[in-house]
């Protein structure tokens, strides 16, 4: 078996346990991006001008392929953060209105529903969901507690940044479904990390960063849209792509609007296929698997050094995969604990406080090997004590 930290290009100096932050991209995908930003700038005026539409619908097939949904309702943009902004933005949602979502969301895309309900007077309300979890089926009903007469949108993460929460999505979506709720998933941590179907899913709208957990280059990330709601999509930025004389159409408005929107290097997106394609001959659903048992190894390593319960049920693992938090005691300055794991043991890892308790977050990837979990434990036994 291919050692795969051999081809990633992370500094081999760093315990580098944080790919969920920002991910990294193995070698073979990184070529594969630069020979297209080399033939972008052999002739700049033939690729964006006559090649990108064909080379853009190529990649979001495969993409498509990939999470089971048509190329026609995917379009590619840089982050989830960008793709939340334009469905949060499109909305017509005003003072009778309510957005729920929960405790555990990602705080920029926070920020863009508190922006917007300042400005547009809708409530959005943050349900707590209980931590440690026990069942799906509880934090369902937990959820649905915020449910009101006036909620007309359920925007959450599939997988939860400061808590690492598989949420149980497709319950969600399908009870809001009956209710005539429109659902916003935010999967950033998904794709790739997780086998993904948007048609077993079943929401309005689903974002994810394939530059994490799929090891893309960065900045390439999609907007799945239903077609039964692509009509409701805005332009974030407006450009060539918007009005009734097109300088660029590509097939319909959701496309339109968010595909083209000026000049821009958009390899990154055209490398996806690439990424799709180097986990497929590296037998990811395998290394996912090895993950997964890497990070339960550490969760349960930290809990038995700190004496504190884990917070998912060792019943059923489905509630994280390839990173988890485990809770850390009570420390005073938690930004100086994780700096010491770095400057001290060159362990690059995040320690997070949420809700008025603190975790450490152990991301797995491919390239992690069990001697960088020892190197986690013993840090972290230096330290806490």
């Amino acid at each position: 078996m291919t050692n795969l930290g051999d081809l990633f290009l992370l500094d081999p100096d760093v315990i580098f346990l944080n790919h969920g932050s920002f991910g990294a991209t193995p070698r073979p995908v990184l070529e594969v991006y630069q020979s297209w930003q080399r033939r972008l700038e052999s002739q700049p005026v033939r690729f964006l001008s006559r090649e990108i539409g064909v080379h853009l619908l190529e990649a979001r097939q495969t993409l498509g392929h990939y999470v089971n949904a048509p190329a026609s309702e995917l379009v590619f943009v840089p982050n989830a953060t960008t793709a939340v902004n334009i469905v949060a933005r499109s909305l017509d949602l005003g003072p009778e209105d309510e957005v729920l979502a929960t405790n555990h969301e990602y705080g920029a895309c926070d920020n863009i529903w508190l922006f917007l309900a300042r400005k547009q007077g809708f409530t959005y309300i943050r349900q707590p969901l209980s931590l440690p979890v026990t069942t799906p089926e509880v934090l369902v009903e937990e959820l649905w507690q915020g449910v009101t007469t006036r909620t007309k949108v359920i925007y959450m993460s599939h997988i939860t940044s400061p808590t690492a929460v598989r949420l149980p999505v497709e319950a969600i979506c399908a009870r809001a479904r009956q209710v005539g709720i429109l659902t916003i998933i935010d999967g950033a941590h998904a794709v790739g990390q997780i086998p993904l179907d948007m048609q077993a899913i079943g929401a309005d709208f689903y974002t994810s960063n394939a530059h994490k957990w799929l090891c893309s280059p960065k900045g390439a990330a999609f907007l799945f849209a239903h077609p039964a709601v692509q009509h409701l999509i805005e332009p974030l930025v407006v450009g060539w792509g918007w009005g009734e004389e097109r300088e660029f159409t590509f097939g319909s408005d959701f496309i339109d609007y968010l595909q083209w929107t000026g000049t821009d290097d958009y390899s990154a997106y055209l490398s996806v296929p690439a990424a799709i394609q180097f986990q497929a001959e590296h037998d990811w659903p395998a290394v996912r698997a090895r993950c997964h048992e890497l990070v339960s190894q550490a969760i349960a390593q930290i809990g038995d050094l700190t004496g504190m319960p884990p917070v998912y049920p060792s019943t059923d693992p489905m509630f994280y995969q390839q990173m988890a938090i485990a809770p850390l005691p009570p420390i005073t300055d938690l930004r100086a604990f994780q700096a010491g794991l770095y400057h001290e043991y060159r362990v690059e890892i995040p320690c997070i406080q949420w809700n008025r308790q603190q975790f450490i977050r152990v991301s797995i990837q491919g390239y992690n090997t069990e001697a960088d979990v020892v190197s986690l434990i013993e840090a972290l036994e230096q330290l806490i004590a």
